[in-house]
């Protein structure tokens, strides 16, 4: 097992390796000349790149102090970002590439037998002769046109150029507008639920759903009081915080998640585990958050005035003899009443199903956080976002409020989701 998991590693980092030499022979050899500074800058920084992104993933599970994590994680995770749609932006610029060149042949090529055409009248007029009978030897041949010839040295060096010089533009775009878009805090999304067997009186109802909100190195204390603001604006009646808390220990992270303290609903805040809760110590992050006002739903149910709100540990605590256990959450329960889950992956919905859950809350997908991650998601995911239904039970799957990795969100921007609970008795 050890031998594989070290050939997947060397494979992995060859790949990841052979994707940068790429990158940097079209956006830096391509584009540069032989001994330039220009060069020799640019090989430094796909050199320095990878090495800090590399760093930055092998430390943040490393027991080394958390300010060095921090120092790495900010360059190294960007840089991840980064060369994903520099990649992607470059395979693009292939097909574009000779396009290009063929268009700059043609020009010139038009553009030599123009200026040939208009020397031959003045020669015509100094030759001798009739000048339908004698054809000047300069007089382009009767025929097809001449085939384009090959782009000279300084045309390919120009469009090499211009085809990286997009691409990268293209990158820093993306990646600063996702960044952005992550820091700036998440947006509240509205969603309206009818569940048949909510009584009229809890018509309305709302929940506030947030997931995923990753403080870590990146992310820290400031970025917890925009979630924990947004949060309490909307004025729930219960918050529900389904996993990926943190990425990293109490000890590091315990003052980053102190503005937790402050959310405030009629009927309190709820937490349930992420599988990012058990890369960071569970047991201890559970303790947390229940003193800071908290209350985590161990494979626990508690009955509300309208309906049952249960919560399973995540599938990852099965590692370390945890994870859900539905007969312990949902089994003697009074099936005539409506039932939410909080679980923080949506792979369990078929246990929810068979248990007779109305609804369950979910979060780790992230929507993808990264596009085309989305694709992946679907694979390993039986919803990405958004509310669906499966058999009588709903799902709900938030894209989280936070990202992983990489600060950057690029075709799923993070949420914090209201969830309206509809009576049909109403």
């Amino acid at each position: 097992m050890v031998i594989i998991s070290i050939v997947v590693g060397l494979a992995v980092l060859a790949a990841f390796g052979a994707l940068h030499w790429y990158a940097w022979r079209r956006l830096v050899r391509d584009t540069t000349r032989q001994g330039s500074v220009l060069r020799r800058s640019g090989s430094v920084v796909f050199v320095a790149g990878p090495l800090i992104a590399v760093g930055a993933l092998m430390i943040s599970r490393a027991e080394v102090p958390f300010r060095l994590v921090q120092i790495l994680a900010w360059p190294g995770y960007l840089w991840l970002a980064f060369s994903l749609y520099l990649l992607l932006a470059l395979l693009v610029g292939e097909a574009v590439r000779p396009l290009l060149l063929r268009w700059f042949a043609r020009r010139d090529t038009t553009a030599e037998v123009g200026a040939r055409s208009q020397q031959t009248p003045q020669l015509a007029a100094v030759a001798p002769g009739p000048p339908a009978v004698t054809e000047h030897p300069l007089a382009p041949e009767s025929g097809p046109p001449p085939a384009s010839a090959p782009a000279s040295p300084s045309r390919r060096l120009f469009v090499s150029r211009v085809v990286g010089g997009v691409a990268a533009a293209a990158a820093v775009g993306t990646v600063g507008q996702g960044a952005y878009g992550v820091l700036r805090g998440p947006k509240v999304k509205r969603v309206t639920v009818p569940l048949a067997k909510l009584p009229r009186s809890a018509h309305g109802y709302r929940i506030a759903v947030v997931s995923d909100i990753h403080l870590g190195p990146v992310l820290g204390r400031g970025f917890a009081q925009r979630v924990v603001d947004t949060i309490n604006a909307t004025q729930p009646d219960l918050i529900a915080v389904v996993g990926d808390l943190v990425d990293g220990s109490v000890e590091d992270l315990g003052p980053a998640a102190a503005p937790l303290a402050q959310l405030r609903a009629r009927h309190g805040a709820f937490f349930v585990t992420g599988n990012h809760e058990y890369l960071s110590g569970a047991e201890q992050w559970v303790e947390k958050v229940r003193e800071l006002g908290l209350r985590p739903l161990e494979n626990a149910r508690t009955e509300l005035p309208a309906f049952d709100l249960a919560g399973v540990d995540d599938v990852r605590g099965e590692r370390e003899g945890k994870g859900p256990d539905f007969a312990k959450a949902l089994g003697d329960r009074d099936r005539s009443r409506a039932a939410v889950l909080l679980a923080h992956q949506p792979v369990v919905i078929h246990d929810a199903v068979r248990h007779g859950v109305d609804l369950q809350l979910s979060g780790h997908t992230h929507g993808g956080q990264l596009w085309p991650g989305n694709y992946l998601a679907e694979l390993a995911n039986p919803t990405v976002a958004g509310l669906e239904r499966y058999g009588d039970t709903q799902l709900y799957v938030s894209r989280g409020a936070g990202a992983w990795g990489p600060p950057v969100r690029v075709g799923a921007p993070s949420d914090i989701t209201v969830v309206e609970l509809a009576s049909r008795q109403a």
